[in-house]
């Protein structure tokens, strides 16, 4: 009977290769080859769909300017992005194959155009109540104006006669279950009065060395997430930090191979020596290490617990410096920026990094910087998610410590506040144009309107406009 079976496989195996394709073919191989198209077809509809979806949303561009005298903590942005969280859609079937699905996503970001510095917001219009709301609620006195999209304003492809473009994508460096530095963490008490020592003032500083020619962009765009989709993954993150394992790194080909002849060692050392191996499929039981916790684990493992109580959004984090050819000069800004970002970094936790930029050092640099140039300023223009680089997950806390609004002791003349709103901008900001002074007014009392409307629904106004107290 063995031997029967042996001469089938040796007789299959000494076919040609066509005729070894053809039989496992009508044995039901061809099965396999329907499922790889079916599959591959439905990936191609459901691109289909969101595209075909995506390209019917409207974006509106939001400038938000606050009061000169600000005294919210970040605490106020974090719960701006736990009220606009709620624009999360579920995915179903019905909708990727149907209609199209698309997550919804924002885009908060911080410009600097010759040095004036203005926080935007990108939505989609049926959401700007919400933003406009969400605002308010915290900001009774902010202003919210549409302007037009200001990456609209430089050259569109690269290399070009007249400007040039350094851009870099920030990654973590650990998994997004090891949480960032945040707000909490910048409170100094030497004296008396506990002060928060705003983070935003050294990230601003770098946004205001910049002059003439010269403008520096900073986005971070974010996709609100189910729970289910990312705390499942950290809290196996704790388990492990807590057990004191060692992270699991996927197997490989070559990893699998060499297993073979360590077993095989492993074995005859086993006879040998007279050890007792362990039983097939229980490995030898690892010493309690629970007992063996450091306090800078305990603390690791509380942030991390902490990080998973509040909610989460995808993330995606770019930073860009654009300037005319004859004023280029990325380090007057660039090395301040990230210096200024590597506040949010914890060593023995996580730390935000550039983990892609338009550098370039090798065979056809130049070439190979012009082609990064473009897919950065292509996926920051495009405000894009899913594209180049994996996302990766922030909780509410950590996305407004990296993106607030300044506090009213930061020194930054050039930020756009409503005490301010009569100061020249430059003339390359594209926020108004003459000829549309009167829409531009419109939309200007439209939003006032909305702002007092909201302000007399939450009951801090009466009808007349008048606030309470």
């Amino acid at each position: 009977m063995v031997e029967l079976i042996l001469e089938k496989i040796l007789g299959f195996f000494t076919q040609t290769p066509t005729a070894v394709v053809i039989e496992i073919y009508g044995m039901g191989g061809f099965l396999f080859f329907v499922f790889v198209l079916l599959r591959f077809g439905l990936l191609k509809l459901a691109e289909y769909k969101s595209m075909k979806l995506s390209a019917t949303w409207n974006w509106e561009y939001l400038a938000i300017d606050i009061p000169q005298l600000n005294i919210q903590t970040p605490k106020a942005v974090e719960q701006i992005f736990a009220t606009i969280h709620s624009a999360m859609e579920s995915k179903e079937i019905g909708s990727v194959y149907r209609h199209g699905y698309t997550a919804n996503s924002f885009s908060f970001e911080v410009v600097s155009i010759e040095g004036y510095i203005q926080f935007i917001v990108r939505t989609r219009d049926e959401f700007r109540d919400l933003i406009e709301a969400s605002v308010y609620a915290q900001y009774p006195d902010a202003e919210i104006t549409e302007i037009e999209d200001y990456t609209s304003s430089v050259p569109g492809a690269f290399p070009n006669e007249t400007h040039n473009l350094w851009g870099a994508e920030f990654g973590l460096v650990e998994h997004h279950a090891f949480p960032l530095r945040t707000y909490d963490e910048f409170v100094h008490t030497i004296s008396k009065d506990t002060q928060l020592k705003d983070p935003m003032s050294a990230f601003l500083e770098s946004f205001s060395r910049i002059g003439a020619g010269e403008q520096m962009w900073f986005q971070v765009v974010v996709q609100p997430v189910s729970d289910s989709s990312w705390k499942k993954e950290s809290i196996e993150k704790i388990k492990g930090v807590f057990a004191g394992e060692v992270p699991k790194t996927k197997s490989s080909l070559l990893s699998d191979v060499g297993e073979h002849p360590k077993k095989f060692f492993n074995d005859a050392f086993d006879q040998i020596l007279n050890r007792v191996p362990a039983e097939p499929g229980k490995p030898e039981k690892p010493a309690d290490k629970k007992q063996q916790i450091t306090p800078g684990q305990a603390k690791l493992v509380e942030n991390m617990e902490e990080k998973i109580r509040k909610m989460g959004y995808k993330t995606k984090i770019r930073a860009m410096y654009i300037g005319k050819k004859e004023v280029f000069h990325p380090n007057r800004g660039v090395n301040a920026l990230i210096g200024a970002i590597s506040q949010f970094n914890i060593p023995s936790s996580n730390s935000l990094v550039p983990v892609f930029s338009t550098g370039a050092s090798y065979f056809f640099a130049e070439k190979n910087k012009n082609k990064k140039r473009n897919m950065m300023l292509k996926a920051y223009a495009g405000r894009s998610v899913g594209k180049y680089l994996p996302a990766y997950v922030l909780n509410i806390e950590e996305l407004a410590t990296i993106w607030h609004f300044p506090m009213s002791y930061v020194k930054t003349p050039m930020v756009q506040k409503t005490e301010s709103k009569r100061a020249e901008p430059p003339s390359s900001l594209p926020i108004m144009d003459i000829e549309e002074e009167k829409e531009i007014m419109k939309k200007k009392t439209d939003a006032e309107e909305r702002r007092q409307k909201y302000m007399t629904d939450a009951g801090f106004m009466d009808d007349d406009g008048q606030s309470f107290g």
